[in-house]
């Protein structure tokens, strides 16, 4: 495999438009269209069953009234701002494989516009196109990632707050007074609580939305692999 197949960049254009016949290895691939929408579909189908046990079972109400911060919610909802993210990403690469697969690049796709670009050039100006697309194709993904970072810096978040909150409760000169022990004890739990409830959602939110990512970066790998050698094909017939 030469240079010109690990690089990316593109361009719409009528030339990418029109129908080419697509190599072997693409025929086979169109007859699993919509497979990695379909895997997207099932791995979120089974988190959210997961999820309805949960609430089944009282352990999200349990969560979040326990968590007087509020940010239990906020990593809920930035989760799912990030699985929005994803499922969009997720659609457009999907969309752009099967159009691949069937020899027709969509005319306003990332391949349409890296195939218009490489038509007509050397092995060389190729290779820096490819590697142009690359660049673009990881950029389109990586706010998904940069999210699924940010639910475990709020779980850590929560952590320290948990800690502040149960620390702030304690006071060491009225250790010796029984009737203030009481309210100690209540902060204590309550700060735990919400150390321990935050850092809980976090990790289990993160992993949750990094499996929907590696799910994204495959398809995106073969998204690239595939315009690469598409493209290369072409410029050589």
């Amino acid at each position: 495999m030469s240079l010109s197949l690990i690089n990316p960049l593109f361009e719409p254009a009528p030339a990418c438009a029109r129908r080419l016949d697509p190599p072997l290895g693409l025929r086979d691939a169109a007859l699993f269209r919509w497979l990695l929408l379909l895997r997207f579909v099932l791995a979120n189908t089974v988190g959210l069953a997961l999820v309805a046990v949960a609430w089944v079972s009282g352990w999200i109400d349990l969560l979040v009234s326990a968590d007087t911060t509020h940010l239990v919610l906020t990593i809920a909802l930035t989760f799912l701002g990030g699985l929005g993210m994803c499922a969009r990403r997720l659609w457009l690469t999907s969309r752009e494989l099967n159009a691949l697969a069937e020899g027709r690049p969509l005319p306003d796709g990332r391949v349409a516009e890296y195939l218009r670009a490489i038509e007509g050039r050397d092995p060389a100006t190729r290779a820096e196109f490819a590697q142009l697309l690359r660049i673009k194709l990881q950029a389109r993904i990586a706010p998904v990632r940069h999210v699924a970072g940010i639910l475990v810096i709020l779980g850590l978040i929560g952590t320290v707050l948990g800690f502040i909150i149960a620390l702030g409760g304690v006071d060491p000169a009225s250790a010796s007074d029984a009737g203030a022990i009481a309210p100690m004890i209540s902060k204590l739990i309550e700060g735990m609580s919400v150390a321990l409830h935050t850092t809980l959602v976090g990790g289990v939110l993160n992993i949750w939305l990094m499996l929907d990512y590696r799910m994204l970066e495959s398809g995106t790998v073969r998204l690239f692999t595939r315009a690469v050698e598409y493209g290369e094909r072409h410029a050589r017939a």
